[in-house]
């Protein structure tokens, strides 16, 4: 009798998550079901499974496929694209589409390195959200890059065409349209995904209901383009970087992303983190071998190739080209619209937000203090809660 009441929960629990788990995982919690006494402890199991797998299931990675020739702002053209991403929930008739923006070197797996707010538990883990977050083009996470195979030997490495944040949301409304998307519910963005998400807006117009933008500007102003070409200067200096190989410029990528931590943070950020407790030392500081470690776990997960041409991508990004100014294509954006700026923020300063929350018709600014720089809004996660909570619930 007991035996029959297991295969029977059993079935019953693999019929309501058939969608989440595959048949392997399934098979596992079978053989634990199998070894329970009642059928008590395997409605119990039963549930925990469901609630803990359903997450982990439901973030789902796609590759979506634009067949047809898709034509950059330079002029230039790619015969088709591809674009990875990430989705998160399931999308119904009255779910809440929030479509998220990443920065420079992120993926699509934004519930992976947007923690405190798209994690397990966070702002924008509920059931009527459907997230979804797109790789960038030029990128290296499965979106069309410098190292795609499909590409030809013209189009590789040190030879892929310019790619603009206009071409980037040009892109990803492609995308949003074949997944049958009319209205996004909530676009955010940070940095890199900033920039892309005030093109996207400007795109949407009233498709669009909310827009939050963080730690950005609506034109990369020459102090960041300075930063980004000494960057760049590091990869030319690496000799390997210019043969055109898989593993070209390891040594100048590590080098760039050593100096690009340098605009990530700030003096306060690295007094508390990095100070020395001992007196007499001379060499090996703690500074040091955070540069370091933080070079090397880039080139571990990066290439020097997207890293030179997304970094290429900020520099370009200005809302008014061609457009008559930056303030007449930022008053085009229609969407409720919060601006957060971050006290210490070197690379975009608050100047910038300030700005972009004055032309944007319905612009709010928040500023956060903190000190940990451009970087904050992936540290001070607790206050960005509070003032997005505010934001979606006015």
């Amino acid at each position: 009798m007991q035996g029959q009441s297991s295969q029977m929960w059993f079935l019953i629990y693999k019929e309501e998550v058939r969608d989440w788990l595959d048949e392997p995982l399934a098979t596992n919690y079978k053989s634990v079901i199998d070894g329970l006494e009642n059928r008590c402890q395997i409605q119990i199991l039963w549930q925990g499974a469901v609630k803990e797998y359903k997450l982990k299931i439901m973030s789902k990675l796609h590759t979506f496929q634009h067949s047809s020739e898709f034509i950059l702002e330079s002029g230039d053209s790619f015969n088709s694209i591809s674009i990875t991403y990430h989705t998160y929930g399931t999308l119904t008739s009255s779910s809440k589409v929030i479509w998220v923006c990443h920065a420079l070197t992120a993926n699509s797996d934004v519930a992976d390195w947007w923690n405190g707010l798209f994690g397990k538990g966070d702002l924008f883990d509920r059931e009527e959200y459907f997230v979804v977050c797109a790789n960038v083009l030029g990128s290296c996470y499965g979106t069309t890059g410098p190292l795609s195979e499909e590409l030809s030997e013209e189009q590789r490495f040190l030879h892929f065409p310019l790619v603009t944040t206009r071409d980037m949301a040009k892109a990803h409304i492609l995308l949003k349209n074949a997944l049958g998307i009319d209205q996004i519910h909530l676009l955010i963005g940070s940095s890199l995904g900033g920039q892309q998400a005030q093109e996207f807006a400007y795109t949407l117009k009233d498709k669009l209901t909310k827009l939050v933008l963080i730690a950005t500007n609506a034109k990369h102003s020459p102090y960041g383009v300075a930063f980004n070409e000494s960057q760049r200067l590091t990869l030319l200096a690496d000799p390997t970087f210019e043969e055109n190989r898989i593993d070209g410029g390891q040594k100048g990528l590590k080098a760039a992303r050593s100096i690009a931590m340098l605009s990530y943070r700030s003096y306060d950020g690295y007094l508390q983190t990095q100070s020395e407790t001992e007196l007499d030392k001379v060499s090996d500081f703690k500074a040091s071998s955070y540069q370091n470690y933080q070079g090397q776990k880039l080139v571990n997960r990066f290439n020097a190739y997207s890293y030179w041409f997304l970094s290429k991508a900020m520099d370009s990004h200005n809302m008014g080209r061609g457009r008559n100014s930056i303030e007449k294509a930022l008053n085009e954006i229609t969407a409720d619209t919060l601006v957060v700026g971050i006290t210490s923020d070197l690379l975009f300063p608050v100047s910038e937000q300030a700005f972009l929350a004055e032309h944007i018709s319905d612009g709010k600014l928040e500023v956060i203090d903190s000190i940990f720089g451009h970087d904050g809004f992936l540290v001070e996660t607790k206050t960005l809660e509070k003032t997005l909570i505010n934001f979606l619930n006015k």
